[in-house]
């Protein structure tokens, strides 16, 4: 199954981009291989105020930018990775909004203000727990179809699940959350906006379950290294991408490793039995 990636010219900086009336996204300048154009910060408008989800790193002029497009009520994050939340005790601090956030952050030392559980509400959303790519992700959705989907499910790339925080198993398990959803509209924390995501969903399942079947069929008695793996399955792989592969390979290898299908020694993964 093909998967129908986005991609979108850059965007303007420092200025809220409308997708409907009472929401919009500012995109920081923090383009990588990883965040496409940046992170976005979404900007939704409530009964209660201004919902701020993911105020992005700690750039003065991005945190300014977002505090200047409107009275902020909540700070929400969908994880605790600093490219989405560096920037939250500067916005804290700008605006006096508390920080909402999953109750065991990904970052050490990090503490929300109020602790988000799963399928809690706040104002029109509700929490979704999807671990995989962070344990402490969290989507966020509305009545609507619409969900603001962070790091796990993007629309201009896969999502890169790293170990030993990012797990493979939880990150399926949490696309078959959200595909129970049937939701209309994605808002990722990278990329643009993604109209009709059930079929991408599927796509990316069906991806990552055959990259995982490729992984175990490449195991044999010799032992392997992840790059190693990575090398045998994939071909024209960008070498600024080289390392988030390996992660990729190693969560799956963990994975199997936790189904009895794989094995782990000092020289590298074999197969087990």
């Amino acid at each position: 199954m093909d998967m129908a990636f986005s991609s979108e010219p850059e965007p303007p900086r420092l200025t809220p981009i409308e997708v409907r009336p009472g929401l919009s996204r500012i995109v920081a300048e923090n383009p990588g291989p990883l965040t496409y154009h940046g992170t976005n910060t979404w900007l939704l408008d409530t009964d209660e105020g201004r919902i701020v989800i993911d105020p992005g790193p700690d750039l003065p002029a991005h945190i300014a930018a977002v505090a200047a497009a409107g009275s902020v009520a909540r700070i929400l994050l969908t994880h605790t990775h600093p490219d989405h939340a560096g920037g939250a005790q500067a916005l804290k601090a700008a605006t006096g909004a508390p920080i909402h956030g999953w109750g065991v952050p990904w970052a050490k030392g990090f503490v929300p203000d109020l602790v988000i559980e799963d399928r809690g509400r706040i104002g029109p959303l509700t929490a979704l727990h999807t671990p995989g790519h962070a344990s402490d992700h969290l989507c966020f959705g509305m009545e609507d179809g619409t969900v603001f989907s962070g790091d796990h499910v993007m629309s201009w790339s896969t999502t890169i699940v790293s170990p030993p925080d990012g797990d493979m198993a939880d990150y399926m398990n949490s696309l078959r959350v959200l595909l129970a959803r049937q939701d209309r509209l994605y808002l990722p924390g990278h990329g643009p906006p993604l109209e009709n995501p059930v079929p991408l969903l599927r796509a990316l399942r069906m991806h990552r379950s055959t990259r995982e079947a490729a992984i175990a069929r490449a195991l044999n008695d010799v032992p392997l290294s992840e790059a190693a793996v990575v090398a045998r399955l994939y071909t024209g792989l960008p070498e600024n991408l080289a390392r988030a592969a390996e992660r990729n390979v190693l969560a799956h290898l963990l994975k199997l490793q936790g189904e009895g299908k794989a094995l782990r020694g000092d020289a590298g993964w074999v197969r087990a039995g």
